[in-house]
């Protein structure tokens, strides 16, 4: 009796000493995932991991429900959902948080990242964890940066091989302030739209186009509602992998590893899987039937001259974070 007692007095003075075991602080939880692309696009995939490994760091008692195809609802009721605690995590244009922060405009600013590698440096080092950081205030944790990668143009008038063709045509843009302007720079109409709808505007011919990278044209089926694409590589979209603060809140300190470490592992795979899908990815769209297009050297020389305006003009306000993320660009270009 005496050694039961002995054994149980050492047992209590091991665990306050070197804490509980593994996983003890870890509670049995489900959280929402809500994304606007289908399953099986590289951001879904990326999902699918990060709710994988959640599960396994956490020993199973922590769980994510992937809800693609924005089932949830578009970008904004997500975010604003996510803020209120009935949604947990979401995936998203980080640009689309200048609503939130003003400053996150840059993440739209055509033609910044020369490189999928550049944006990378920036978005992982200290100012894209600095911008992450003012999302606090706002109710949101910002965790990880996925990507969506470089945008192009679809539409279904006529083909593009210069600037002037633009023109005229009806765009679905993200609905923000700078999409609507670089839009309405190149003559062209611009038509704000969640992303949910723009298949059904498409076929309808309400709208004429739209711009996006090729994985989310094909995982979308674009090419049924567009005959012509032209690779512009205009704009490149990291992601913001963000987390409710008011949930986030309530978690242990275990928790919030788990949690954050699967958010960049998850973001690693989903951005090599949607770098290595990209050459195939336009294949498929070619073999759909989209006829391609691409601008010459000078075609793109006009363009960014085009859209300079637009920049400057979206850089009031803010130029300290433009100053500082372009201070990051020439060191990584040295």
């Amino acid at each position: 009796m005496k050694r039961y007692f002995l054994q149980t007095a050492i047992a209590a003075v091991t665990l306050a000493a070197f804490g509980a075991p593994a996983h003890a602080q870890v509670q049995e939880r489900t959280f929402k995932l809500g994304l606007q692309n289908p399953k099986g696009h590289p951001l879904e995939q990326g999902a699918a991991k990060f709710a994988e490994l959640v599960t396994a760091k956490s020993g199973g008692k922590l769980k994510v429900n992937v809800f693609p195809g924005g089932t949830l609802g578009g970008d904004a009721p997500t975010v604003s959902a996510l803020q209120g605690g009935t949604v947990e995590i979401t995936v998203l244009n980080s640009g689309i948080l200048a609503s939130q922060v003003k400053d996150f405009t840059v993440f739209d600013f055509p033609f910044m990242f020369a490189s999928a590698r550049e944006a990378d440096a920036v978005v992982d080092g200290p100012f894209g964890q600095k911008m992450h950081a003012r999302l606090g205030e706002k109710g949101i944790v910002g965790l990880a940066y996925w990507e969506l990668g470089f945008r192009n143009m679809t539409n279904g008038r006529r083909a593009i091989n210069t600037v002037e063709d633009i023109a005229g045509l009806k765009l679905r843009v993200i609905p923000n302030a700078i999409n609507v302007d670089w839009v309405k720079a190149l003559g062209a109409n611009p038509t704000p739209m969640a992303f949910p709808e723009v298949y059904a505007g498409l076929e309808s011919k309400a709208i004429d186009g739209q711009e996006n990278p090729f994985s989310v044209i094909l995982a979308n089926k674009f090419a049924e509602v567009q005959k012509h694409l032209a690779i512009t590589n205009h704009q490149y979209n990291p992601q913001s992998f963000i987390f409710s603060k008011k949930v986030w809140d309530t978690l242990s300190a275990e928790e919030k590893k788990i949690v954050g470490d699967a958010a960049v592992e998850a973001g690693r795979f989903q951005r090599q899987v949607n770098r290595d899908a990209a050459a195939s990815q336009l294949d498929q769209l070619k073999k759909a039937g989209m006829q391609v297009t691409e601008f010459s050297p000078a075609e793109q020389a006009k363009l960014r001259a085009k859209l300079a305006p637009v920049i400057e003009k979206h850089s009031e306000g803010i130029t300290a974070t433009v100053s500082e993320l372009q201070a990051e660009l020439a060191k990584l270009r040295k």
